[in-house]
């Protein structure tokens, strides 16, 4: 498919995971990629590995610093001539039983997961076009479905969540689409990196396992290109879980 001949894409957490997997996607559908994220190392692994018939290109920032996220998206606008789509992915991810929980751990994740896809939403709607401009956010299954020692992760989800329907509402009259994506448990690095603390009763979590397994990141990618292609021209405001049955 070529839906996105032509079509110029601002993504974030562009180095792994579902993010590498987007980047890869719309390239391999023609999109020019402007990827963002802090690591130099993932982001020239991510366009060394990228298919054509797109392009990507590259720029190390840190979502959560102001200056560095209105260069990032002046930059993006200048390289590619314009942005169609935003793609929020950057997140973080950790396991925070209440008795240790801190206002760092608070702080951090929130700063990551929601004021950084703010800031980058505030600053692409200067270019985003009127009636076919694009922003896809990321939320997560956690933000919907209660998970034991995620109080602080899933409190930052529910907020990316709703974030992305009240700016669905205030866009609507610029007819700019704004849908958020909620995956599962996804095998990405950055899930594979998080550990239960020692000792973490983690039964709870037997009962809400997918039927369908745990995802691939290509299985996230590919919603996200359909969310932000023509395709889904009539889709905005409503949430897309992507959950392989854990809400069944």
């Amino acid at each position: 498919m070529n839906r996105y001949d032509g079509v110029k894409v601002l993504l974030t957490g562009a180095a792994s995971g579902i993010g590498r997997a987007t980047a890869h996607r719309l390239a391999a559908e023609g999109a020019a990629v402007y990827a963002v994220d802090r690591s130099a190392d993932g982001l020239a692994e991510t366009a060394a590995g990228a298919p054509g018939p797109g392009t990507v290109a590259t720029r190390v920032a840190d979502v959560t610093d102001e200056p560095a996220v209105i260069a990032a998206v002046a930059d993006a606008a200048d390289t590619l001539g314009g942005i169609d789509v935003l793609v929020n992915v950057a997140g973080v991810h950790k396991t925070t039983p209440i008795g240790t929980l801190s206002v760092a751990d608070l702080t951090w994740i929130f700063n990551v997961n929601l004021v950084g896809t703010a800031l980058f939403c505030r600053e692409a709607l200067k270019h985003l076009p009127d009636g076919t401009g694009v922003i896809i956010t990321t939320s997560s299954l956690s933000a919907t479905q209660g998970n034991p020692y995620m109080t602080a992760y899933s409190a930052s989800k529910g907020a990316v969540l709703a974030f992305s329907l009240s700016l669905a509402a205030e866009l609507s009259a610029r007819r700019i689409r704004v849908v958020p994506i909620s995956p599962g448990t996804v095998d990405t690095p950055l899930t594979r990196a998080d550990m239960f603390p020692k000792g973490t009763d983690l039964s709870y979590f037997a009962r809400i396992v997918a039927p369908f397994g745990v995802a691939d990141p290509a299985q996230i990618a590919s919603v996200i290109a359909f969310a932000g292609s023509s395709d889904a021209g009539y889709l905005t405001g409503a949430e897309l879980r992507v959950d392989g049955g854990s809400h069944l």
